[in-house]
């Protein structure tokens, strides 16, 4: 972890850069890949997957026998916390509906907005060495509140050619049918264009390596929204003199054990705490499965001590992080000057791995600076608004004129005759 003391201004923006991406061997890849899987469909599922996943498919959908022993596959202990999740998932995810308000703007103008579903949506789920399971909760519960109707999920298989059972296990429990063994930026192609097995969708949401992501953003081109814009992961710490240093390195592990490129951040005001902080990475890391990982992505992190805590907090709204964990005395007290934050947890006994699983909130966020212009997936990300109008015989009276004038200055005159023809209607009428 690299060090800094006290940076002035002009120095922050360097400190908030991110590990670079070769972008251009990712394009050149990612457009080969669309460019096949939009000609081939299937066929090029079948080599991609082969090429880049080690393993020859013939039928990329899960069967339910496949599904089936997933289930039996997964510790009843591991379905328990699977659940408890999802209760919490689903409780917070459905205080977001919203009821219909209607506004009345002017005497006899009625407006209101309405929640309809994205019909079609796409979930990837990273596989390897981190089957992220608890990615089907956040993505699938608020994608069956807001009701939409077709929900495709893709996973890359292992080389025996199977899903993650704990992914199967928990597509299944939320209620998601059509499941496809594919991965990598093929399987965004394919969700992108369709194919004769997966079918074509409106929006693509879930996190993945380098090529998912580049993959996801160059949908964009062919009319397919995706949920964000997103990097690498990465975690923020504002850590002061009360904070427990095992629990604050513990919280940075957590995060760059994710992937090499991951990026964490520790800012405080006490050298004292990096010291003490550095000491506990360095105790708690041999422990890990995943200790070559997180080693790497040390490398890109940083500490940065400042004079205060505020002057911390003025940071990392110009960092933007993913995730931000206040780990100071008072920490509800600072909650109000965070402007620029993807999820942020408080206090000391709020781990960022509770927002990972369980707690309630949802885990798919801005990264590398969205965070600045950019929500978390929420049940929002799973709808579109749609602005009615009801305008009666008295609230065209009222607003008719107001319309006439400004569409004459405008000279939309089929605008403004619109409204003259009714005005006259009425006038007759009466």
């Amino acid at each position: 972890m690299k060090q800094y003391k006290y940076p002035n201004f002009a120095e922050w923006k360097a400190l908030s850069e991110r590990p670079l991406q070769n972008q251009e061997n990712l394009s050149e890849q990612v457009k080969l890949v669309f460019g096949e899987v939009k000609k081939n469909g299937d066929r090029a599922l079948k080599i991609f997957t082969e090429k880049f996943d080690g393993v020859a498919l013939n039928y990329f959908k899960v069967s339910e026998n496949e599904i089936d022993e997933a289930k039996n596959l997964v510790s009843e202990k591991l379905k328990s916390a699977i659940k408890t999740a999802l209760e919490n998932i689903r409780k917070f995810h459905s205080s977001q509906k919203e009821d219909r308000k209607i506004i009345e703007t002017s005497d006899g103008v009625f407006c209101w907005r309405e929640s309809r579903a994205i019909e079609n949506i796409g979930i990837y789920i990273p596989g390897g060495t981190a089957p992220l399971f608890s990615t089907v909760l956040m993505l699938g519960i608020p994608a069956n509140i807001a009701g939409c109707k077709n929900i495709a999920l893709c996973s890359p298989p292992d080389h025996n050619g199977k899903i993650n059972p704990a992914i199967l296990f928990t597509a299944d429990l939320v209620g998601i049918k059509n499941i496809f063994k594919v991965g990598g930026s093929q399987a965004i192609a394919a969700l992108t264009f369709g194919t004769e097995t997966i079918p074509k969708v409106d929006k693509i949401f879930g996190p993945g390596n380098q090529y998912v992501t580049f993959a996801k953003q160059w949908a964009l081109n062919f009319n397919v929204a995706i949920d964000i814009p997103a990097g690498p992961s990465e975690v923020l710490v504002i850590a002061d003199e009360t904070s427990i240093p095992a629990f604050v390195a513990s919280d940075l592990l957590s995060q760059a054990e994710h992937g090499t490129d991951s990026q964490v951040i520790l800012l405080t005001d006490s050298q004292i705490v990096i010291n003490e902080i550095i000491t506990e990475i360095e105790k708690q890391m041999e422990e890990l499965p995943r200790k070559e990982i997180a080693k790497i992505a040390l490398r890109n992190s940083k500490s940065i001590l400042f004079d205060s805590i505020n002057e911390a907090i003025d940071f990392s709204n110009f960092y933007a992080p993913e995730h931000l964990i206040l780990a100071t005395e008072n920490a509800e007290n600072f909650a109000d000057k965070i402007t620029n934050a993807g999820s942020v947890f408080l206090g000391n006994y709020s781990p960022e791995s509770a927002g990972d699983y369980a707690s309630g909130t949802n885990h798919t966020l801005p990264t590398n600076g969205f965070a600045k212009n950019y929500s978390g997936v929420s049940l929002d990300s799973f709808v579109k608004k749609i602005t009615f109008q009801n305008v009666t015989k008295n609230g065209i009276k009222n607003i008719g004129k107001s319309i006439e004038l400004m569409a004459e200055a405008e000279e939309l005159m089929a605008h403004k005759n619109a409204v003259s023809v009714r005005l006259k209607y009425l006038e007759n009428e009466n």
